[in-house]
This record gives structure tokens, sequence and C-alpha cells, in this order.
């Protein structure tokens, strides 16, 4: 029979690449877990790894292995965090992930879950969305928060409401208008928001722009919302963002104002992978967000959406 141990010490060796890297990791000595391997390997009857390589990689049984291996122990795990939970309810770490636009959605509800559950510790994760998606497939965070379009083939989304988008200026351009309209960005160099990977907020400002007839001057774009209105209080130039961001942020040299002529609404969603136990911890989050911002509750009987 295979153990759990055999199956996260040919896991790990197969993440490290290397036998030494792994017993480090595991904080065991090189001897015993080349013997472990080699027991699994003889269990199986089919070499995991190709010895001839500088780096350990994996045979085509060993990928799908590796593969099937991950799975059980993810499961083993979902199994005890959700047995555990049965008695002591509420405890433990609850790992979110945000995008930075979007932290206007949790202070609230992170201060209030607090006061509720103080047995629980938070671990908070920033990234654009690509990066947070990443952190959830690869179990670093609970749950995420994001800015939609994403890929919802491997997630329950749930939706936050949606956001308008304004127009930031720097202070000293002391323009006397109250509001602006698309074609006023016509004439300035543009600083937006881009994902790593995919699309997202850029592309929409950008197909805005066209929308009304001309090619935007994009200057600057980058993932993240603090350096671009840092750099907006410079004076390097103008951007649109989602007014949530804003308003987080306050930093001082900027003015906002409303887009008259726009319909664009930035459209943000929590997102949890569908294939994990969603412990309880999550339920209680999530229903004091739906409290704080109006987005539907989570059902606490079901382990998904």
């Amino acid at each position: 029979m295979i153990d759990v141990k055999q199956l996260k010490y040919f896991v790990t060796i197969a993440e490290e690449g290397q036998i030494t890297k792994a017993a480090q990791k595991l904080h065991i000595a090189q001897p015993p877990l080349s013997q472990q391997l080699k027991q699994l390997e003889e269990k199986l009857g089919v070499p995991l790894f190709d010895r001839k390589a500088k780096k350990m990689e994996l045979t085509a049984p060993g990928k799908l292995f590796y593969e099937k291996a991950k799975q059980l122990l993810h499961q083993l795990d979902d199994a005890i965090a959700e047995v555990k939970e049965i008695e002591t309810g509420a405890t433990g770490t609850l790992a979110v992930g945000c995008v930075k636009s979007c932290f206007s959605y949790l202070a609230q509800t992170i201060r209030q879950f607090h006061e509720q559950f103080p047995n629980v510790t938070f671990h908070l994760r920033e990234g654009d969305t690509f990066s947070i998606c990443q952190l959830l497939q690869e179990r670093h965070i609970d749950i995420g928060i994001v800015r939609l379009p994403i890929d919802s083939s491997h997630y329950d989304i749930i939706p936050l409401p949606s956001d308008r988008y304004v127009a930031v200026l720097p202070e000293h351009w002391a323009l006397s208008r109250s509001s602006l309209s698309m074609r006023d960005f016509a004439e300035w160099p543009l600083l937006l928001l881009h994902r790593v990977h995919g699309a997202g907020q850029y592309e929409r400002v950008v197909e805005e722009c066209r929308r009304h007839g001309f090619e935007p001057n994009v200057l600057c774009e980058c993932p993240d919302a603090t350096i671009l209105l840092s750099l907006v209080a410079q004076g390097m130039g103008a951007t649109i963002v989602p007014q949530s961001t804003v308003s987080l942020f306050r930093l001082l040299g900027i003015r906002v104002l409303p887009i008259v002529d726009s319909s664009m609404k930035a459209e943000a969603a929590v997102i949890i992978d569908r294939q994990r136990y969603v412990p309880k911890s999550v339920h209680h989050f999530l229903n004091l967000l739906q409290q704080t911002v109006a987005m539907p509750i989570m059902n606490e009987k079901s382990n998904h959406v």
C-alpha cells in the first residue's frame, strides 16, 4: 500500500526538482528520502523520474501520478479541515487575495469579521487579477476579489456591485469644469491600469475612447493603482479608473471628475475554487461582505456557491 507520507515526499521532489532541495524542505535526511522514492517506484512498477537529466524530471507516468497525487493530498487537507470545523467552528487563518483597486470592498468587512470571530487571523495577498487567480489555483488563498472579466471555468463567481469610471487629473491643471466628456481625453496623455496577463480595464477604456472617435495617447500602463495615481499627482497625465479606487487612496494633488457621456462600469467579483471545500470562515466572511456591499448571500449548506 502507498501511504500519505510517500505521496507528500513524491510531490515535494517533483516540485523541487532535486532530492537535496526536497530533503531540506521536508526537514529530513537525503538517504531516507531517496529510499522512500525507490520504494514508491517499486510499488507502482514504473520509473517516476528521469535520472539522466541534470534536474530530476518526471517521466510520462510520473507526470500523471504527480497530478493525481496532488489532487489526493488536497482532498485529504479539505477533509481534515471540514472535520475539524464541525467541532471548532470558525478558527484558523482566512487567506484573502484582492486586486488593489478593489480594496474598498474589504476594510469594513474585515473589521466586523474580526469583532465576531476573534480566533480567525487574516493573511492578505495583493496582485492584479491574473496573479490573484493563480494564487487561488495554487491554494495560497481561500478566496479572491478580482476585476472582471475572467475565465470562469475554474471558479464560482459572486458578483460585487459595479463601479462607475471617473476621470482623475493633476490638481494643478486647474480646469474650471465640474465634469468631462470622453473627447477631452483626446488631448491628454493617459495613464491606464493594465493587467500583467489577459484583458480587462485597459482594453475597456481604450475601446471607449475609440467609440468616441479617437485613439488614446497612452503614456503609461501599470497594474498598480497606487503607482498610477501617484504619477497623475505628479502631473504625468490623466487616468480613468473605478471611482472606489480613488476614494480608497485619497492622494493629494489629484482632482476627480465625473465623465458625463460614458456608461463604462468596472465589474468586480469574489471568486472561489469550485473544486475545494469552502471553510466556515469563508461563509461567515462572505455573509458579512454581503451585508456591507449588497451582494448575493452564499449558501452555507453547500460547499460551493
